[in-house]
């Protein structure tokens, strides 16, 4: 039948509960909330610091019928590390 008493399944959990507690297991949250950096002057909607100009070139023609520089001027593509 079973494989014993659970004290593996016992200690296992316990050794995952300290892991997640050891690397911080918080939320990614308010990490998301501060990359929101690129925004729309037309509609005012957000796009993370690491969108693509194709993305927000996208956005700009099929929402706004606009070019890139009306919709995010200024805007300059982060380079690739």
């Amino acid at each position: 039948m079973g494989g014993g008493n659970g004290a593996k399944a016992n200690a296992k959990r316990e050794a995952n509960a300290k892991k997640a507690a050891g690397a911080g297991g918080g939320s990614q949250l308010k990490a998301n909330a501060a990359a929101l950096t690129i925004q729309c002057v037309t509609c005012k909607q957000v796009f993370m610091s690491t969108t693509r100009a194709s993305e927000l070139l996208v956005h700009a023609e099929n929402k706004h019928s606009k070019k890139m520089d009306d919709c995010f001027p200024g805007f300059v593509e982060q380079k690739k590390k």
